[in-house]
């Protein structure tokens, strides 16, 4: 009944114009991933968000939650296990498959995704033996080879690494290894969490216990080294220097994620920095670069794509929990549905990032990626719905809440359907 109050309200607000128009789009975008978003690689169909064909880390976690509004649980499991096979005997994962970064590790969100599948289908099968052991490797490279320092935080080899391709000013450049990163830290404790949670259900209380003490080790490390009371901010540091590096950008808002942050820290993140219409908080927030930094700029290209000012809804949607989990409701229903608005009202097709004072999209043209979660993200609100928290509670298909369905897709080679 809640589930269906919450629908009914979204829908109430959205107008039946919008809803079709919605439907439409979501129509639109399903046909794309499953006609050019799966792609034969290494004798499977791996999923994709992006038209070149690279396959990446932190996307296929965003794009299965995606598809789990669907019940597509699939490529939580067959890209998972083609990065896996390329493993390291030290544990090192490139981050991406096609043109493998040699240094850049799998960011922390690999047991997330195991955790993700299991909350859709109860089985741990799958992942008791080798995928398990090669997780707890992974893992192990990021705290023995990621803290140099070992004060307990992980640092980025560079920008790129951190995925905000061209924010070097705070995550330095390719090869530099210095920089605590807030969001690396953070990722990571959900990850040691999200292992603490596998463990127990694999029957090994033991290292379920271990792991939840590894979480607590890293955020009081965070919240101890990278909080700055005077600005009121999670700032990245330098590891070899150990100062600060006192740029505002949305990686110090990623903490929010976690709901650790003390009531009066957050207050500070939040109303001071968050909802700042001068920092991030814009005509279409959340802006990945503070508009108070000197390199701000809304139409720069200069690696790629640009995290230096514009809107990415991947983060959007890490804020919009973050702020859901500190209370402020308010606020996070503002960003699902000024995020909703800018997806599918002031755009024709589904962007790869956007212009965060104009809402205008940017990048690939169309993409089929992260950015769909925008759809649904005031439905989540909405509902008080989280499907990325670590818990074991299943998973809510909320397309089949809308009555929206995914098209059929094609069989794996190897005979496995890629559909329940």
């Amino acid at each position: 009944m809640k589930n269906r109050e919450a629908v009914d309200r979204f829908c109430e607000k959205i107008g039946p114009n919008t809803f079709e128009a919605l439907r439409e789009r979501l129509q639109n975008a399903n046909a794309h991933i499953a006609e050019r978003g799966l792609r034969d690689y290494a004798g499977r169909k791996l999923l994709t968000g992006y038209s070149y064909g690279e396959f990446y880390d932190w996307d296929l976690y965003f794009e299965n939650l995606y598809l789990s509004y669907y019940g597509i649980n699939t490529f939580c499991r067959t890209n998972l296990e083609v990065f896996l096979d390329r493993q390291m005997e030290n544990g090192f994962t490139s981050r991406t498959l096609i043109e493998p970064r040699h240094h850049q590790h799998f960011k922390p969100f690999m047991a997330q995704l195991v955790l993700l599948d299991l909350r859709q289908t109860g089985d741990t099968s799958w992942f008791d033996g080798p995928i398990f052991d090669r997780l707890v490797r992974y893992l192990d490279y990021w705290m023995w080879y990621c803290d140099l320092d070992k004060n307990g935080l992980c640092v980025w080899d560079s920008a790129d690494h951190s995925g905000m391709d061209n924010q070097m000013a705070r995550a330095g450049v390719c090869g530099s290894w210095t920089v605590e990163g807030a969001d690396l830290n953070g990722y990571l404790v959900r990850e040691m969490k999200a292992m603490a949670v596998l463990a127990d259900r694999l029957g090994r209380p033991e290292m379920g216990a271990s792991y939840r003490k590894i979480e607590e080790k890293i955020w009081r490390a965070m919240d101890a080294a990278l909080w700055d009371e005077t600005d009121g901010f999670y700032y990245d540091r330098n590891e070899r220097t150990g100062e600060l590096v006192r740029v505002k950008s949305i990686a110090g808002l990623i903490p929010l994620w976690l709901g650790m942050i003390p009531p009066a820290k957050a207050a500070r993140l939040v109303q001071d920095h968050l909802l700042n219409t001068q920092e991030f908080w814009l005509e279409y927030p959340v802006a990945a670069w503070s508009k108070q930094e000197p390199d701000y700029d809304q139409d720069a290209n200069d690696w790629g794509c640009n995290w230096r000012g514009t809107t990415w809804i991947p983060t959007n949607y890490i804020v919009m929990h973050g702020l859901m989990h500190h209370g402020y409701q308010d606020a996070a229903l503002e960003l699902a549905y000024r995020t909703f608005d800018m997806v599918l009202s002031r755009n024709k097709v589904t962007r790869e990032y956007y212009n965060a004072e104009t809402g205008a999209g940017k990048g690939l043209d169309p993409f089929w990626g992260w950015s769909c979660l925008a759809y649904f993200m005031p439905l989540e609100c909405e509902m008080g719905y989280h499907p990325a928290a670590i818990t074991e509670e299943p998973i809510i298909p909320l397309a089949h809440e809308l009555g929206i369905d995914f098209p059929a897709l094609p069989q794996q080679t190897d005979g496995e359907a890629t559909h329940p």
